[in-house]
Order: C-alpha cells, then structure tokens, then sequence
C-alpha cells in the first residue's frame, strides 16, 4: 500500500481506463468505489455500455506491455482462457494497398482477444483487489459539490431497482472514465464553467462485423490478416481467429464517410468481395455464418481540451475516452488510457490528491503523439473536413510512399508498427536512414500478391478395404 490521500475515491465507469485507474487509486485510498450502469462482475460477453465491444479491437504493444507491468501473469491468464499472442509483425499480415507489408519478428507482442475477453480477465484481477468494489445497474446522475462549486464533494447515484431514490456517494476524489458520452462538460456548464473545447474530425466510419465457424483453420501460424483502410482504397477489414481452438472466426470491415458495410448478409458479403484480399471471401464461402451482421457506427473522433481550462472542480478529475476518443481503426484508446493511469499513480506517489490542472497538463502531453498521427491519417482522406497544413499533407504523402516501400523492406515494416503500437513516436519515420530507404525501395515494382490464407484442405476419397 502506498502512501495514503484520502479515504474514499468514486470512479464513474466500470471501463478499461476504469480499471486501470482502480489498480493505482488502491495503493493511496482505503476504500475504491467504482460505479456502473451495467452488471459487470463476472460479465465476461458484451455489454450495453460498451457498443463498439462487438467488433474488432486491438491491444497495441505498449499497452500490453503496461497491462502485464500493472498485473503481472495477466497475459498468461489470456493464454488459459485461449488466446493465442504472437509477433505484432510476423505473426500479422498488415496489408496496405493490396500489398502485404514485408514481415519480420518485431519482438512485440499481439493478444488478439475480443474485448470482452480482456475485459473479463482484468476486471477479475481488480475485483481481487481488497479496497475496491462495484457498484453495478446504478445511473450517474451528477456530481455533488460545495456551496460555492469549487470542490466536488461525491457522485450522485441512484440504483436502477423500481423504487430506488437518488442518494450521494461522498468521496475525497471523483473521477469520470464513463467515455464518449462523458456528461462532465455538461456538468461543468451547470456549476457556472465553461466547456472544455473539442477538436474534432469528423470521418462518419462504421464498423460492421459478423461470426463464422470454419471446417479448417485458414490462418495457419498467423494471427490475422488486417487489409487496412488507405485512401486510396478506403474499405478494410479485421479478420482473425477468436480465442479457443474451434475455428470460430470474426470478421469486422470498415467503411469511412458513408460507405459503411451493409448489415444484410447479401450487403455484407459484396463488402466482403471489394475488399483487396480475395481469399477472405473464398474461405467465408465454406463458412457457417454464426449470427447477423452487426454495425457500430462512429461519427468522429473527439479531444476534449481540459488542459486549456483556467477555472475546475477541485477533487475532480477525468480520463479515458471521456477526454480523448480516437478513430478506433487505430487501436490507440485502449494504450492511452492505460498510459493516463500510468500518469496517475505517479501523480498519486507524491503523496497527495492530484490537483487537475497538473494532471489534465500530463496526459495532454501523452495524448499529443498519437492524437496527431491518426487525426493527420484521416485529413489523408479528401472527404474529411479539416485544415490540411503543408505538413500534414507532406506526412501524409510521405506515409504513403513509406508503405509502398516496406512491402520490399521488413525493417520499414517493423519501424512502422513500433509506431502503430505507441511504442516510438511519428518522428522515428523520418529518421535519415530511414528516409533512404523509403527513396530506394518505393518506386520497385510490386510482388505478385501472395497468397494470404490457406486454402481448404483437399478432400481425398480414401481406398476400399
């Protein structure tokens, strides 16, 4: 136990940032009180409060690796459970505009579990945890606070059971991890504050993602194979083996700026077709559906500028996607969120209760790197409103350039994902060396395409006895 702040700490929220958070608040409160709307313990499938937890998620490497930092054994606890890791690189195939992208051993590690997997498994370690406890199938309805409104004081709740009247949860800290629908600027207009402002791109892209048992497994020893979106060819897809060892598959495809995949299952499989890798098709052909097309629809990504603000609740703090919400294609929100929480118990090792204008100040500076990679990869699409500076343009071309080259070059590859997945910023790819490799091997013709699932096993009629 570290250092002790206060007594009682409310989390609104049960989501992963939550979760993250609740690790470090245990070692500074006796007692962590986190509050949801949904039933969350031992929920290990979906849930309301999480719509997009349908489809394909990705936990990039930096935040496994603050994962397994925070709860040690976690990933092998994924491993009983199913989950299969593998290189981020060479376990992966990352195709970019219908071309595979060298591979290599990144020495990073993927986990593809679905997100109630992940979920589940560290929610178990936090519910562990003496100190904290849930509040489940209880509505936020807002913050208590003094006189005057400078210091929030408590969370007011109110159960969902028939009957149920509102009552005030006290607490030494408050902090709001519910997400995209964080009511706290709101809030904050009630108590006389001003919004935090929003940038915003605006990328209207929907996911749409339908289950299918297999007779084979086609992936072999990979991982997935991820056509991602470009702008030259704006459809992608995740397609990947889910955890257990039935050959069940999911398949989630994306569409940016309307063309959203369609959720009847004719729409479905002509998205399916369009997409430039033709063998996910041909093993969707021998495929039992399990379900019905399901889209999540995700109209743009949002950062709310706390940091900015001159005038806040004391005792008040937020994080998550309730501050920032990225474009989920690129998997950055599950790692920024684990990486605020990292920010967090530093801040709570000082020894006293964060003041929010050095905590918002913190984060900001973590959120800055992968906020303007994947803000800067949307202004690449010409149907997205936004300003286009000469470096956002030049990055992007040069992004562009970068990936045709890695299809001959495994170490461009590997700089590529060591960014993707947080690890080294942006900059890293204009390294000099780098630069020269990407002039070198840009302009090279490109490989036939290579086969990128395995085909049905051939059935063979078997000798008369």
């Amino acid at each position: 136990m570290g250092r002790k702040v206060g007594d009682r700490v409310v989390v609104l929220g049960a989501s992963l940032g939550a979760l993250l958070a609740a690790k470090e608040l245990a070692e500074s409160f006796d007692d962590v009180v986190l509050v949801d709307r949904d039933e969350v313990v031992d929920n290990s499938t979906y849930r309301r409060g999480v719509p997009h937890g349908r489809h394909a998620h990705g936990l990039v490497a930096k935040g496994q690796q603050i994962f397994e930092r925070q709860f040690p054994g976690l990933m092998a606890d994924l491993v009983n459970a199913g989950v299969k890791p593998g290189d981020f690189n060479g376990d992966i195939q990352w195709i970019f505009g219908g071309q595979r992208l060298k591979p290599s051993t990144s020495g990073l590690l993927s986990v593809p579990a679905t997100r109630p997997v992940l979920e589940y498994h560290l929610r178990k370690r936090v519910q562990a945890i003496p100190n904290v406890r849930f509040l489940q199938k209880r509505d936020v309805l807002g913050l208590a606070v003094t006189a005057d409104g400078a210091t929030v004081t408590g969370a007011r709740i109110q159960a969902q059971t028939p009957g149920s009247a509102p009552e005030v949860l006290d607490a030494d800290l408050v902090i709001d991890a519910t997400g995209r629908g964080s009511r706290t600027p709101a809030w904050l207009a009630e108590l006389g504050y001003a919004r935090p402002t929003e940038d915003k791109v605006k990328i209207d892209l929907a996911y749409t993602t339908r289950h299918y048992q297999a007779p084979y497994d086609p992936f072999g020893s990979d991982l997935a194979i991820i056509p991602a979106a470009t702008p030259a060819q704006p459809r992608g897809a995740f397609f990947y083996r889910l955890p257990g060892d039935d050959n069940r598959l999911e398949l989630s495809l994306t569409g940016i700026l309307g063309d959203h995949p369609p959720t009847d299952p004719e729409g479905f499989g002509e998205f399916v077709r369009s997409v430039p890798v033709p063998e996910i098709a041909k093993v969707l052909a021998d495929c039992e559906p399990l379900d019905d097309p399901v889209q999540f629809r995700y109209p743009a990504s949002v950062r709310r500028r706390y940091e900015h603000l001159t005038r806040f609740p004391e005792r008040f703090l937020v994080l998550g996607d309730a501050v920032c919400s990225f474009n989920p294609i690129y998997a950055q929100g599950m790692t920024v969120a684990a990486v605020e929480s990292v920010v967090l118990g530093d801040l709570l090792r000082q020894g006293t209760i964060p003041h929010w204008r050095e905590f918002f100040r913190r984060i900001a500076a973590e959120i800055d790197s992968p906020w303007d990679f994947s803000a800067s990869a949307d202004l690449g699409y010409a149907g997205v409103q936004g300003r286009r500076t000469a470096k956002v343009r030049t990055i992007n071309a040069y992004v562009a350039r970068y990936q045709r080259a890695a299809v001959h070059d495994a170490e461009l590859t590997n700089g590529f994902i060591r960014v993707a997945g947080l690890i080294d910023p942006p900059t890293s790819l204009l390294r000099p060396d780098r630069i020269v490799r990407v002039l070198r091997k840009a302009g090279r013709p490109v490989p036939p395409p290579a086969q990128t699932l395995a085909a049905a096993p051939v059935s063979r009629p078997q000798p008369e006895r």
